[in-house]
């Protein structure tokens, strides 16, 4: 179609930019003018392209349309009208002029929360739900017929910036898109906004931010964070005005210890503590603040409040000094309308947004890799002087942290300076093992040496934070991916998105479980007239080991730690012999996180430094009730046994696979490539549910196989394909994709696990689908599965037969953390991730 994107900002380009990857054509894009010189992300995608660019001023005077605007308009031909931010009224001459009309994205789940501040109200109201809405512009205020709606849960600390940027920018864009495909198609829907339940509210400003504090706990929260960081909720303070930012509800059995802080109107005075200001509602429940900000756009820790004006200026040396003439030189190239950046320049009153704070973190990252900013420390030294003084503070580990002593391995790499903890960590305290015993863990990509250490022995029970530790986490997840791709060999990005992504997700899903995990009440037959009440509990388990595999290494902590913290257990875990340095890693974040001391022990060992595996000696330990263990079926039973006749603690396994793929001749053949590609290399074929066997129906084999081997080598003859390939071992840790076809059932690579990049594809006759599924049953692995077809009826078939705890219909290697994931037979038993996980 002909499109005109009206509209503005970094969602107005990212739409703009998919647009035109579906095919579509962009005949104007209508967007603001110029701001301090700097042009809209919009309008700069649209220059880039040669695409047609107007930056009207305004579109009407006095209620009526600008005739002239509007004609340069009309003159487009644009057949719809997509405005996916737009802060201009837009006339309805423009509005209705295209074939098919005109689309609006709005940011809250109409009918509810019309009007230009949808996101502060959904968070201020407390909503449970949010999401956005894709509907047909009318002459109302966001009362158009609606097109598309897409909604999330409403996390329990979100502020505006978490959930747009978690939901509401990414899923929003696409939603935005799939609506212009709907309407392409002739399939999009107009549905009347129901009158039940529609609300409007005021656009949120600085003048109606005023906290009032005669309310509670939680709907002083809603309102601090439904204001955060615009336009910020403030109150007097001192006789100044302050605006409170990063607020979080406050688990009320914590005492808070600190110096009180009057503030007007409050049920009772504030304290300042370690961790931030915390303020009470009028119902006596405590919200904690982060950060706090003056009238002069001065930005504060909320923690160093009595403080903020105390740190003397530090004397920079000659290296600092050359750092700090880098740092105004990137000033000056994001600050262009500024024509010289002083000591006294600020960051913000010169015109920077955002997505210059982002852009400036990562130019301190180029310039100096041990300086790791985040973007609060922008918004809180907004002066170039203060801003150098924070870096160099940093730089000199100067910076106030509260202390842990962590004696590092450093490696220089990745455009940064990653540091690796190498001791065991027991009771909240890297330590030696017995004796100072080490032993040597390699790089697998070049053959390089790190240290690490042994065994020692401790526990207790106690709650973790898991929200911060998963956003501490986030802020460390390309070091903790350089590491896992050190120590695992796993690609960097591999590693960025999935090991180190999903192991974020991962805590911060279980964290949400924290306070729900809950019984429930059974009705019995004595309940009447005797009045018995009979009810469950969900009690924690206590000292769980956890017993993870070298492939994955980060990502197995986290779906077995997650939950048995969020249950209320205590771990000791011991990382694979050879990849121990993210869960050490993991183990540094988790005290600056500040959970409490023995919640969590990672013990590295090396096999041949005792008499006694650690593994054995957890798994006979009287004190450990709970093991969960991800390895070799042959270790897996005999953990078991050590289980049953130590105490008879309980055990969740998952351990080996021959996952069956099953793909016929009426599948989508270029998706069941990709796909199959993924199901079999996927993390270099180091994967417990990798496809160990595809069965490809006679019809399409040869071709499927001639596209896998074009697809992995262009040299590769076509007459060689039915042959077997030759395994070639590369010089030392590396191995080549290998392909086998014609395997024969009997053959021992039909039977056993690969754990490597190897396709073992067989055939089978389309007419015999019991036999190619008794075929692919027959192993006493059943961890995961595959099917490929259009036919829905054949994919329930065979879904329903494969005798397999996860499979996957057209698709694969789609785990997602709400999901269960477990096996059958000899794959163990025992479900990780998920509301029914194993840890309660």
């Amino acid at each position: 179609m002909k499109i005109a994107v009206i509209g503005q900002s970094l969602f107005g380009q990212e739409v703009y930019k998919e647009l035109k990857k579906d095919g579509h054509t962009i005949v104007g894009v209508f967007t603001i003018p110029d701001k301090d010189g700097k042009a809209d992300p919009l309008a700069t995608e649209a220059e880039k392209d040669g695409v047609a660019m107007f930056k009207f001023p305004r579109w009407r005077v006095k209620g009526q349309a600008i005739p002239e605007v509007v004609a340069q308009y009309q003159a487009t031909g644009a057949e719809l009208n997509v405005l996916p931010f737009c802060s201009q009224f837009i006339p309805m001459e423009v509005i209705n002029h295209p074939k098919h009309g005109s689309i609006i994205y709005h940011p809250s789940l109409l009918p509810r929360h019309r009007g230009a501040s949808a996101i502060n109200w959904t968070l201020i109201h407390g909503d449970k739900k949010g999401g956005f809405t894709v509907f047909w512009a009318d002459d109302g205020l966001d009362t158009g017929p609606i097109l598309l709606q897409r909604e999330c849960d409403v996390e329990p600390n979100d502020t505006v910036n978490t959930i747009y940027k978690r939901f509401l920018f990414p899923e929003g864009v696409k939603g935005t898109v799939e609506a212009v495909r709907l309407i392409a198609e002739g399939k999009a829907p107009r549905i009347t906004q129901p009158q039940e339940g529609a609300t409007y509210e005021c656009i949120q400003k600085k003048e109606n931010a005023m906290i009032n504090w005669n309310q509670t706990a939680v709907a002083l929260h809603n309102w601090i964070r439904g204001n955060d960081k615009v336009p910020g909720a403030w109150a007097e303070v001192d006789g100044q005005k302050v605006t409170f930012y990063g607020s979080s509800l406050v688990d009320n059995g914590t005492a808070a210890n600190g110096q009180p802080l009057e503030i007007p109107g409050a049920s009772q005075p504030g304290i300042i503590t370690k961790a931030g200001l915390v303020l009470f509602g009028n119902d006596g429940k405590a919200l904690l603040v982060k950060n706090l900000q003056f009238e002069d756009g001065k930005m504060i820790a909320a923690a160093q409040y009595f403080h903020s004006g105390s740190s003397a200026a530090v004397e920079l040396t000659e290296e600092e000094k050359t750092f700090a003439e880098q740092m105004r030189a990137v000033w000056q190239n994001i600050l262009t309308n500024v024509s010289q950046i002083e000591d006294s320049t600020d960051f913000f009153k010169s015109g920077a947004a955002s997505m210059d704070v982002v852009r400036l973190v990562e130019e301190v990252k180029l310039r100096a890799s041990s300086c790791q900013l985040q973007n609060e420390d922008v918004y809180m030294n907004t002066t170039f002087i203060d801003f150098i003084q924070m870096c160099v503070r940093k730089l000199r580990g100067e910076d106030g942290e509260e202390e842990l002593v962590v004696d590092y391995v450093e490696k220089n790499i990745n455009n940064m300076t990653i540091k690796m903890p190498h001791q065991l960590f027991i009771n909240g305290e890297f330590v030696d093992a017995q004796g100072g015993k080490t032993y040597k863990t390699i790089n697998p990509t070049d053959g390089t040496l790190f240290r690490s250490l042994i065994l020692g022995d401790n526990k207790v029970a106690i709650y973790l934070p898991l929200c911060r530790l998963a956003n501490l986490m986030e802020q460390y997840q390309e070091e903790l991916a350089t590491i896992e791709a050190l120590d695992s060999g796993a690609v960097y990005t591999l590693a960025l998105k999935t090991h180190v992504g999903m192991s974020i997700q991962t805590f911060h899903y279980f964290a949400g479980w924290c306070d729900k995990i809950q019984g429930s009440t059974i009705p019995i037959n004595q309940a009447r007239p005797n009045r018995n009440l009979t009810f469950t509990k969900k009690e924690p388990i206590g000292v769980c080991a956890i017993v993870i595999p070298w492939n994955y290494p980060l990502m197995m902590l986290a779906w077995k730690t997650a939950a048995c913290l969020a249950a209320g257990n205590t771990v000791v875990l011991k990382p694979a012999q050879v990849t121990p340095l993210t869960a050490l890693k993991f183990a540094e974040l988790a005290a600056r996180a500040g959970l409490p001391k023995g919640v969590i022990n990672i013990l590295a060992f090396h096999k041949s430094s005792l008499r006694a595996l650690v593994g054995q000696r957890l798994s006979d330990h009287p004190d450990v009730r709970k093991l969960g263990f991800t390895g070799s079926t042959e270790i897996g039973k005999h953990i078991m046994k050590s289980c049953a006749v130590s105490n008879v603690k309980k055990v969740s396994l998952e351990l080996g696979g021959k996952s069956p793929l099953i793909i016929f001749s009426d599948c989508d053949m270029d998706k069941a490539l990709r796909m199959g590609m993924s199901a079999v290399f996927f993390n270099k074929g180091e994967n417990c549910i990798a496809a160990g066997r595809l069965f490809v129906e006679d019809t399409i084999h040869d071709q499927f196989v001639m596209k896998v081997v074009l697809w992995l080598t262009s040299d590769l003859k076509a007459d060689a394909i039915m042959c077997y390939s030759m395994l070639c071992l590369l010089s030392g840790f590396f191995f080549q994709p290998t392909v086998f076809t014609d395997v024969q059932d009997h053959m021992y690579i039909a039977k056993d696990e690969s754990f490597g990049p190897i396709m073992i594809i067989s055939k089978f006759k389309g007419s015999e689908v019991d036999d190619v599924l008794k075929r692919a049953n027959a192993t006493e692995y059943g961890l995961a599965s595959g099917v490929f077809t259009r036919d829905i009826s054949k994919a329930l078939y065979v879904s329903e037969r494969l005798n397999a705890g996860t499979v996957f219909v057209n698709t694969y290697n789609k785990t997602d953390v709400a999901a269960p994931f477990g096996g059958f037979k000899q794959s163990g038993f025992g479900k990780d991730l998920g509301k029914k996980n194993c840890y309660c």
